[in-house]
């Protein structure tokens, strides 16, 4: 592998999938080959300290929105012709890829930018899309999650482009999320012993389908009086859906656990007996899953899923083997699922250990990162 730049405004401390996938390939990387340049985030304490931990240099700019802008082109060239890196990764292609004809005229043999949801939704409006094309003829590969995102993606970009498509989703860390992670102890903590707990995980937004879940717990509460709903996560929904409960006469049965450090996230998923997070498409197809990793970490925690068909959802997912994908906005068909689930012990058992194997085959970390270090 080339040494490498990373270009990245989504980066940790800062929380979020696309952090922490590209956190993650990051320290799987060889560290000595690695410099990252980032955005700030709000507390510089909290940054200053992570950076710290990490075994490869960080550098932060100034501002907490990265964007492809003349200071910060060229301030990434000269950290490229500073550390002698030879190849680029932009943890997200879209807007940050635009940078790459300058980063190539800097000395760039090799520019690899990875697409997520929110590229899917680029693709379909005429500017931006345009832009999605530049990106497509600056770099080298254009990564997609699943073949969701590619089909939408690949309209925008050139057939040269488009030909050049390689697959790289983030990936699941088995040893982290796994069947012994310490759900027990949060149930306990939670006081939700001997009770079934149909968890989700997810950042609290309109997309995530947290409502349907509250929609869809009168009918399961009907069949499972004592199951509780464990919804786990911060975000600018919750208020929203603290009002949902209550109006729907469920707020008893919903237990919201706010934001959680995510070390003590797998905990969280191991508390649950069913995973369940219909999400759905919002905004025309703009507000789209790209993929849905918790679907990944709850079957490597040995959990049956219930998924929405969003965007690339159903990618995280063996429909009817490792669980159920269902239209996301229908609190009917999701309480179907999750009550065939919780009624029956010995398929919650099969499906959660088809998803662990799953994991364990195709979606290991170590696997993935594999595939960035040969683009690179």
């Amino acid at each position: 592998m080339d040494k490498t730049l990373i270009v990245t405004n989504d980066f940790p401390p800062r929380p979020g999938g696309i952090q922490a996938f590209v956190h993650s390939m990051a320290l799987r990387l060889d560290p000595g080959r690695v410099v990252v340049y980032a955005s700030t985030w709000r507390d510089g304490s909290e940054v200053a300290a992570f950076d710290a931990e990490q075994p490869f240099p960080v550098v932060r700019d100034r501002t907490t929105m990265l964007l492809p802008t003349p200071r910060v082109t060229r301030r990434a060239a000269a950290l490229l012709r500073e550390h002698g890196c030879t190849s680029v990764w932009f943890g997200a292609a879209a807007p940050l890829g635009l940078m790459a004809p300058a980063l190539r005229k800097a000395g760039a043999r090799r520019l690899v930018a990875t697409t997520h949801g929110h590229e899917a939704g680029w693709a379909q409006l005429p500017a931006s899309r345009t832009l999605l094309r530049r990106i497509g003829e600056g770099t080298d590969t254009i990564t997609y999650l699943g073949e969701y995102t590619r089909s939408r993606i690949a309209r925008a970009l050139t057939p040269g482009a488009a030909g050049r498509m390689v697959q790289l989703p983030p990936g699941v860390d088995e040893k982290t999320f796994h069947p012994a992670s310490g759900g027990e102890a949060v149930r306990a903590r939670l006081g939700l012993t001997d009770r079934p707990v149909v968890v989700c995980v997810s950042r609290l937004v309109p997309r995530k389908g947290q409502d349907t879940l509250i929609e869809a717990m009168p009918r399961i509460l009907a069949a499972q009086p004592d199951a509780v709903l464990l919804v786990v996560g911060g975000g600018p929904y919750a208020d929203d859906l603290k009002r949902l409960a209550e109006r729907t006469g469920v707020a008893e049965s919903v237990r919201f656990t706010g934001a959680v450090p995510w070390q003590e996230l797998p905990a969280h998923f191991g508390a649950g007996d069913v995973f369940a997070m219909p999400c759905r498409t919002r905004r025309g197809g703009l507000d789209v899953e790209g993929l849905g990793i918790v679907y990944l970490e709850a079957s490597a925690t040995g959990l049956p899923v219930v998924a929405g068909e969003s965007g690339g959802a159903p990618d995280a997912v063996l429909d009817g083997e490792t669980g159920w994908v269902v239209r996301g906005g229908e609190p009917g068909e999701a309480a179907e699922r999750i009550l065939a689930l919780l009624d029956d012990a010995e398929l919650r058992r099969r499906m959660g250990e088809r998803g662990r194997k799953w994991v364990e085959d195709a979606w290991r970390w170590d696997l993935l990162a594999g595939r960035l270090k040969a683009l690179l």
